[in-house]
């Protein structure tokens, strides 16, 4: 499996792609103007406690007023350590109006939503996540080897003694961790030592609302996340990014073979690999499959839905063997789906029915294994008695719909508008209104020039028994600014 990343940088936004066999897997944005805050820590203050909710809305400086939940918030200690409790506390008994806290962003704002804050503070690097807060050393569920499982964590206790860092915090073991050596424990320490005694030093000296910690820019959070041993190139098209990238790599993964390179053809990056076409393609809903089948995919506020046809797929044997070979096709292309386009939440994916049990064991294995390599965590049930997967995917950023795209101003974010013929007969029932309230014998009535044509044209006739019912004369102006939707009937 040959993996690489691609790296856009420009003045305006940075744009990191994540290559497998040569097909874009992940899209990464940032624009410079509305930068992601998710991992950035804030002295916040607390606006609102709302009782109903267990929650409060926080002010840490962005637009819109951050969330945080009772069950993200935890008390500390003399030591500065989290208290554990084994009943839980009410909102109000954690947190009152005017209080100023530490928190960090664990979701950037989402539509309408603000930022998703907790008191559980992180702080990352190549192989391991810093709990300052916290007590605990863990491991990330995804390494599945007991044997390696066992190697690490005892790697790690004994680097965090000779480092005599014990009991100053806790430690998650990464699952980019696999195969680390403790030279490379021993950095990591090192590093999160020193840069928790920094961001220590920026809360000690707060004392509005401010930021005290801001994540690394865009490229650099993913090579430190995505890199793994299937990575073998790195290209970038700016130098400055790129003599980062390999100090970094020297620095914290001086085993890697990957290779980093400065793109300099004349070609856009984004361009040579198709990456571009790639991006608007994920912006339809319709996602077309090899065998000829398709995806239509739909997401409103509530969720998103995943529908599988066959299409022109006829196959080659009987039907109930292509159902199964489309269903097959679409369980791997849902999972990329959901990486690039980034959807999270509820998700309901619609396969065409089997009857056969097997097939769909076969469906919810293939779906299985292809979401192993996404790095957002996961839910999913069987198939249903309706023949539906419903599953979850944490979202902690925007969708790529939400990050390219505006909502519709004619359809306002329906897809659909009405049609000429409803909005004609909206215009006649408008008109008897007007015709009872008023005394006019001419009425004007403007709207978009379809309107207008239809009305002159498909429904003159009924037109023209409805100027008869009224005794009132119509007459008709077109407005270029005008949507389809939209018109007036005024007095003349």
């Amino acid at each position: 499996m040959s993996e690489e990343i691609l790296i856009n940088v420009t003045a305006m936004e940075t744009r990191v792609a994540l290559i497998e066999n040569g097909l874009l897997q992940e899209i990464f944005i940032e624009r410079n103007n509305h930068r992601g805050h998710v991992g950035d820590i804030f002295r916040g203050k607390v606006v609102r406690v709302m009782p109903g909710m267990e929650a409060a809305f926080v002010d840490i400086g962005l637009d819109k007023a951050a969330f945080i939940h009772a069950s993200d918030i935890e008390e500390i200690d003399n030591e500065g350590f989290e208290l554990k409790s084994d009943s839980p506390k009410t909102i109000q008994e954690l947190l009152r109006e005017g209080q100023y806290l530490i928190v960090q962003v664990a979701k950037d704002a989402i539509s309408t939503k603000g930022a998703r804050l907790t008191t559980h503070l992180t702080l990352p690097s190549r192989n391991l996540v810093y709990l300052p807060r916290s007590k605990h050393v863990g491991i990330s569920q995804r390494l599945e080897s007991e044997e390696e499982r066992t190697r690490l964590l005892d790697q790690l206790n004994s680097v965090l003694e000779e480092e005599s860092w014990q009991g100053r915090g806790g430690f998650i073991i990464r699952t980019a961790a696999e195969g680390a050596g403790p030279e490379e424990f021993v950095e990591d320490v090192r590093y999160l030592k020193r840069l928790w005694t920094k961001v220590d030093e920026r809360i000690g000296r707060a004392e509005q609302v401010c930021s005290v910690y801001g994540e690394k820019a865009l490229y650099m959070r993913t090579v430190r996340d995505l890199i793994t041993s299937n990575v073998e190139k790195i290209r970038v098209d700016n130098s400055n990014s790129l003599a980062e990238i390999k100090q970094f790599l020297e620095e914290f993964v001086p085993d890697s073979s990957t290779s980093v390179e400065l793109y300099t053809g004349d070609r856009p990056i984004f361009d040579l690999y198709g990456i571009e076409d790639e991006i608007n393609k994920a912006l339809g809903r319709q996602v077309k499959l090899k065998s000829g089948g398709d995806l239509i995919i739909d997401q409103t506020e509530a969720m998103t839905t995943i529908d599988v046809n066959t299409g022109a797929y006829l196959g080659s044997r009987n039907h109930a063997e292509t159902i199964f070979k489309t269903n097959l096709e679409a369980a791997t292309a849902i999972a990329r789906q959901l990486r690039v386009r980034n959807l999270g939440g509820i998700i309901i994916l619609d396969f065409i029915d089997m009857q056969d049990v097997e097939h769909q064991r076969q469906v919810e294995r293939t779906l299985g294994k292809a979401l192993e390599k996404d790095h957002a965590k996961t839910s999913v049930t069987d198939i249903s008695q309706l023949g539906l997967i419903e599953m979850t995917r944490k979202r902690t950023r925007e969708g790529l719909g939400q990050t390219l795209s505006n909502k519709c101003p004619v359809c306002e974010g329906r897809g659909t508008q009405k049609s000429p013929e409803t909005v004609c007969y909206e215009i006649f029932r408008e008109i008897i209104r007007v015709t009872r309230a008023y005394e006019n014998d001419v009425l004007l009535v403007i709207a978009s020039q379809l309107v207008v044509d239809r009305l002159l044209d498909e429904e003159s006739s009924t037109l023209s028994e409805l100027q008869e019912l009224v005794s009132k004369t119509v007459k008709f102006e077109v407005e270029p600014m005008y949507t389809q939707e939209q018109f007036d009937v005024v007095l003349y």
